[in-house]
């Protein structure tokens, strides 16, 4: 997952900081995210699937297709 995380940014060629800058935190924290010294949280997860347009799934390694699934439209829960 840390390679993928890297690859995607270097891909797109921003540095750490302006990914850090997106998702609110210091460069720092996100290099550990990177480096694999932290546990990414699912909610930063989600994000960075976001705005690199492709799926948790393929962050996580899990699959191969860089090509994000269909999104679900969010939907109030029913009692």
């Amino acid at each position: 997952m840390y390679r993928r995380l890297r690859e995607l940014r270097e891909d797109k060629d921003l540095n750490q900081t302006y990914i850090a800058k997106i998702l609110n935190m210091s460069q720092t924290g996100y290099s550990k995210y990177e480096t694999g010294e932290n546990d990414v949280p699912t909610k930063i997860l989600i994000e960075l699937s976001r705005f690199y347009n492709t799926s948790v799934d393929y962050i996580l390694e899990l699959t191969n297709e860089i090509k994000p699934y269909t999104r679900k439209r969010k939907t109030a829960l029913k009692k």
